[in-house]
C-alpha cells in the first residue's frame, strides 16, 4: 500500500485548532451553566467551609521545646477526623495545611496570607523541609479549605516553640 503525505499549511492548522478550542470553551461554559456550577470566586470565598466535630490539627515533629542544630528541619503535620486534599479541590471534611512561623493566627474569616511567615502546602503535603535562622521560633498549623480560608470552626494546632542553634 502506498502512503501519500499531504502538506498542511501551519496557518490553517492553527486556525482550526483555535476554532475548536473556542467551541470547546463555549460548550464547557454552556454545560457548567446548565448544571448550575457557575459560581463566582467571591461567592466561594464568602461561604466558609464547615469542619466536622472533633477535627484536630497537630504537629507531629518537632516536639514543643525541641532544640534543632543547624536550622534545617522537617516539619511533620498531622490531622484527625478530616482528610488532606490539594487546594482547589472541593470535597467534604478536607483541607490542606498552612504552617505559621513566628506569627499569630490570621483572621479566621479571610484567605490565609502567603509569605515567609505563612507557608502554604496546597499540593496536600503532610511534611516539609524548612530552614530557620538561629534563635527561638514558634510554629503552628492551621487548616485551610479549597480557597485557603480557615474552616468553621477553625482547625488549628497548639503553638509550639523550638530553638535553632548554629552547628
Amino acid at each position: 500500500m502506498r502512503r501519500t503525505h499531504t502538506h498542511v499549511d501551519p496557518g490553517i492548522q492553527h486556525d482550526a485548532a483555535a476554532h475548536f478550542a473556542t467551541r470547546r470553551t463555549a460548550l464547557c461554559a454552556i454545560l457548567a451553566a446548565a448544571l448550575g456550577c457557575v459560581v463566582s470566586r467571591a461567592a466561594l470565598a464568602a461561604a466558609q467551609t464547615a469542619s466536622p466535630p472533633g477535627a484536630e490539627e497537630y504537629i507531629i515533629w518537632p516536639p514543643d521545646g525541641a532544640v534543632i542544630h543547624g536550622g534545617k528541619l522537617w516539619v511533620r503535620m498531622g490531622l484527625r477526623n478530616m482528610g488532606v486534599c490539594p487546594k482547589g479541590v472541593v470535597f467534604p471534611n478536607t483541607g490542606h495545611h498552612h504552617l505559621l512561623i513566628d506569627t499569630d493566627l490570621p483572621p479566621l474569616d479571610q484567605e490565609i496570607p502567603s509569605d515567609r511567615n505563612h507557608l502554604h502546602f496546597g499540593a496536600g503535603e503532610t511534611d516539609a523541609r524548612i530552614e530557620l535562622p538561629p534563635g527561638k521560633h514558634t510554629l503552628q498549623l492551621i487548616l485551610g479549605d479549597h480557597n485557603h480560608v480557615p474552616h468553621v470552626p477553625p482547625v488549628y494546632s497548639k503553638k509550639i516553640t523550638i530553638t535553632v542553634q548554629k552547628d
